[in-house]
């Protein structure tokens, strides 16, 4: 037993310098390319290698304007020009360390980059479903009326489908809901919430322990699980879609994937995720923008070794790659809530934007410290843009100070400014009821 034990020791020690001596080699610099700091990255080649690097600069809220990729005799190079999300170069050596560190680190470290380590006050709850109109409102009126109170939480519609990721705890002690007959109610009533009338897609809930999780990743399998890549032949659809082409290498065994469409942070991260979600391997790929447009080339074949097959597979790539890009699509208008949390607040809130006739697009729940700062991107019942007088009326509703429009400040200016003991969440503040939460009454 104890020669065991000691071969295991070794094994493991050896394990280790294995990784160190092949642990990424990452130069950054700044003066070979006028608009971008520009991040080299060396490293054995290994299936999921492109994404945990590309994870880990989309965590760090870095924006990839080009990139290249290519891997030979089983080492992989990458190259990224990157920049901040106000396009400046990345100057700040604190930040500049960060970067070198998350990416020098063994792949054990980097495959946590940008995971939520879920704590044991916390639960998960992961949601399916059908999208319609009113549907994020009911599941927060469903959680709060179940004591549930959402700590963090990221919420994605597209191609009526919806997934969200949920961290809750219980509101009477603040921890992790343990008690099993509490847990399966919660289960059962989400699911009939989901289940709306009579829909004929299967709605999933998943309730379960702690654990690590990447938020974006996880939202992009259950988005494909539920198959939102399908579109409805019928479907009266006249949005511009991401132009997508999958066809063969002339001259090697690879299938060219090629992708044009409006350039946004995070489209890199969604396509090779998904890529690297469906089993393909990417070898080589270049990623250029230029104004507001992005164009991906990737030349991939499956882990089997094999390019891509048949008609049918390549209509499923296609599909999958232009779905991948349209989940994260910021096409609707911004808000942003920021002020005091408590007790009810998301539910209030999504209660308020279901009344004024919105459906929130995305949506990306946070707390800390006792603040909420929540963003939604949101459209009229019809995904048509969101009417003036309908932001005029929530802000009526809410105040402005508390919810603000993100990058259209014409609209603040075109009503008069409000008081802030003039919205509804004023009077909230105030009532007894909210006021046992320890709330600050100079935000009433």
């Amino acid at each position: 037993m104890d020669d065991r034990d000691g071969d295991g020791d070794g094994d493991d020690a050896y394990a280790k310098l294995v990784r160190r001596m092949n642990s990424p080699r990452v130069v950054i610099e700044n003066d070979v390319c006028e608009h971008a700091t520009v991040i080299q990255v060396d490293t054995v080649y290994r299936q999921g290698t492109l994404l945990e690097v590309v994870q880990a600069l989309a965590d760090l809220n870095l924006v990839i304007t080009k990139a290249y990729m290519s891997s030979d005799g089983g080492w992989f190079m990458n190259v990224f020009h990157v920049t901040d999300d106000g396009g400046n170069k990345i100057r700040d050596e604190g930040i500049l360390n960060c970067i070198e560190k998350a990416l020098e680190t063994d792949a054990y470290m980097v495959k946590s980059m940008g995971k939520m380590l879920l704590s044991k006050e916390h639960t998960l709850v992961e949601l399916t479903g059908t999208d319609r109109p009113g549907l994020l409102s009911e599941v927060c009126a469903v959680l709060t009326d179940l004591s549930c109170n959402v700590v963090n939480a990221e919420i994605w519609a597209h191609n009526a489908r919806a997934a969200a990721v949920i961290h809750v705890t219980d509101q009477s002690t603040g921890t992790a809901i343990e008690d099993p007959g509490q847990l399966s109610l919660i289960k059962e009533l989400l699911y009939n919430v989901l289940k709306g009338l009579g829909d004929y897609r299967t709605p999933t809930v998943s309730i379960s322990s702690p654990g690590e999780i990447h938020i974006g990743r996880r939202l992009h399998q259950m988005m494909f699980a539920a198959r939102d890549f399908e579109r409805p032949p019928s479907e009266d659809d006249n949005s511009v879609r991401p132009s997508v082409t999958v066809s063969d290498c002339p001259d090697r065994d690879y299938t060219v994937v090629t992708a044009r469409s409006i350039d946004r942070p995070k489209l890199l991260f969604d396509t090779v995720c998904t890529l690297t979600d469906m089993q393909y391997l990417v070898f080589h790929g270049t990623v250029n923008t230029s104004g507001d447009e992005a164009y991906q080339e990737y030349y991939i074949r499956h882990v089997d070794g094999l390019p891509v097959s048949s008609e049918a597979e390549r209509q499923r790539v296609m599909e999958c790659i232009q779905a991948a890009i349209e989940r994260r699509a910021s096409e609707g208008l911004h808000l942003e809530l920021f002020t005091d949390d408590h007790f009810g607040l998301l539910s209030d809130t999504t209660r308020i934007l279901r009344e004024n006739g919105l459906c929130p697009k995305r949506a990306e729940i946070s707390t800390k410290n006792g603040k909420a700062k929540h963003n939604f991107i949101v459209t009229d019942v019809s995904g048509n843009p969101v009417e003036p007088k309908t932001i005029y009326l929530i802000r009526q509703q809410m105040g402005q100070t508390v919810i603000q429009v993100k990058g259209d400040l014409c609209l603040s200016q075109k009503f008069p400014q409000q008081t802030p003991r003039s919205f509804l969440f004023g009077s909230f503040f105030k009532c007894p009821s909210f006021q046992n939460f320890g709330l600050d009454k100079s935000h009433s």
